[in-house]
């Protein structure tokens, strides 16, 4: 057992033990990036300018030069997000409206932006009558028709407003559409057996109110994939694991190569499978082939969202949020201390790269898994102090749990619970503790416990997102 040692002594003790390979070699062998998410077609969403521009000097309406900065933000979001097709049309009546639907397809999402004063009260009923997901954007003074968007969402429809001057609120409008479409095209791997709300366990649930697909994985084919693991990948993946750790604790060289073998197959099946997401419901029997939380590190750093414990609430959580923010989610266990009005985070499994997948990752030590005696290999990640974070979690495939706080403190080295924790200051924790999970029917302790950690504060994202999918929020916080 390499127990304290550096990172230099545990290096020497690889290549004592003959993992060393040439420059060249290791620059193929590395996997440490992980899978690329497979390609699909692109999130068309619909663009609908409502009515015409008018003067700059006078009346309620938009433009011209207004009108041409949104038409080219548009273009810019379009060319930057990558994975979104606009079709931009304007209408001046009901018929039109039909016109650019028939065109953009059934369900497409609607992103209209309202040019004179009642332009869109004029258009939009084909919008809401074929129930098309639809984002107001409205400029101030541009009309009256901004009061409208909620009350078509309190009538049922899933409608949500952004009434402001910001043009790069565009962007985060199509970011908030595309998860519809891009939903309807993922495929999500389960190992059995599943884990969450009861909804979240059927595929048939899923698959009907999200559009996702729940492919079920045997665990005697993952096993033949494990034995495959090409030994060149493997030798990359630990070695750059051991050299970028901060400290290497309680693992081996035979604990990390165990994990990283499962790493590697781990990504390997995600690309065998073209998969958007995975959860593992067998997770803690893995010990004797090497546990999977260096690999579920991995996917979450390449974009792929990856939940341990089979939860599925967790794991769509992570999915909904990447679609919108690009960002990992740092799926964990929750506990408080009132006397500090705290409430911790803790996991075995959590990203590196908490700011998407070209962003820095955070540092991290290698240690033993705590619940097992010690033994094995999982990241203890150290995440930044005073970073503002929103914890959520969809439950029920209908309600999304939701509060804010700040990360006040991080071990520098955990002795008890998971390895990798944030203890974050909340509004009320006395409150939340006493809550928790109101909104869960379940006795299960990880339904009732996990929650998806991100970084900064998305409750406004969130309550914008819930109307589109036709959820409700609740607010623990």
């Amino acid at each position: 057992m390499c127990d304290q040692c550096t990172r230099r002594e545990f290096l020497q003790t690889g290549i004592a033990a003959g993992w060393v390979i040439s420059g060249a070699t290791l620059s193929r062998a590395l996997a440490s990036d992980g899978p690329r998410p497979p390609l699909r077609q692109k999130a068309r969403i619909c663009v609908i300018f409502s009515g015409t521009p008018g003067p700059a000097d006078r009346g309620w309406g938009a433009d011209v030069t207004q009108y041409e900065a949104m038409k080219a933000r548009l273009a810019k979001a379009e060319k930057d997000l990558g994975n979104i097709e606009l079709l931009i049309g304007q209408s001046v009546n009901a018929e039109q409206t039909a016109a650019l639907l028939e065109k953009a397809g059934p369900g497409t999402p609607v992103l209209a932006i309202n040019l004179e004063i009642f332009a869109l009260t004029r258009v939009v009923q084909p919008i809401l009558d074929r129930a098309h997901p639809m984002i107001v954007f409205s400029l101030p003074a541009s009309g009256h028709d901004w009061m409208y968007a909620h009350r078509w969402q309190r009538q049922g429809k899933r409608v949500s407003l952004f009434p402001t001057s910001d043009y790069n609120e565009l962007e985060r409008a199509l970011r908030l559409l595309r998860v519809i479409p891009l939903m309807q095209q993922s495929r999500i791997l389960l190992f059995p057996p599943a884990r969450g709300t009861k909804p979240a366990q059927s595929p048939e649930e899923i698959k009907k109110r999200l559009g996702a697909d729940v492919v079920i994985v045997e665990e005697k084919k993952f096993g033949e994939l494990i034995d495959g693991a090409e030994a060149g990948a493997v030798r990359g993946e630990a070695d750059q694991w051991t050299r970028e750790a901060k400290e290497i604790v309680e693992p081996n060289a035979e604990d990390i190569n165990k994990a990283a073998r499962v790493s590697v197959a781990l990504q390997r099946l995600m690309e065998r499978e073209q998969a958007h997401g995975l959860a593992i419901g067998t997770c803690m029997g893995w010990l004797p082939k090497g546990f999977p939380c260096l690999g579920f590190t991995r996917l979450r750093d390449a974009g792929i969202p990856a939940a341990c414990e089979g939860d599925m609430d967790s794991l769509l959580t992570m999915m909904l949020f990447q679609y919108v923010t690009d960002r990992a989610g740092f799926q964990g266990n929750a506990t408080f201390d009132t006397s500090r009005n705290v409430l911790w985070t803790a996991h075995c499994t959590a990203p590196l790269k908490m700011e998407g997948t070209g962003s820095k990752p955070a540092p991290y030590l290698l240690r033993g898994h705590s619940e097992v005696g010690g033994s094995g290999c999982v990241p203890e990640v150290l995440y930044r102090l005073g970073q503002t974070i929103t914890r959520t979690k969809l439950v029920n495939l209908e309600t999304l749990l939701a509060s804010t706080g700040k990360i006040i403190e991080v071990p520098a080295r955990s002795v008890r619970a998971c390895r990798t924790q944030i203890v974050t200051e909340v509004r009320d924790a006395a409150t939340m503790a006493a809550n928790w999970g109101s909104a869960i029917d379940s006795e299960d302790a990880m339904t009732l416990l996990h929650r998806v950690v991100f970084y900064e504060d998305h409750m406004d994202t969130a309550r914008h997102l819930v109307r589109l999918l036709g959820m409700k929020l609740v607010e623990e916080g």
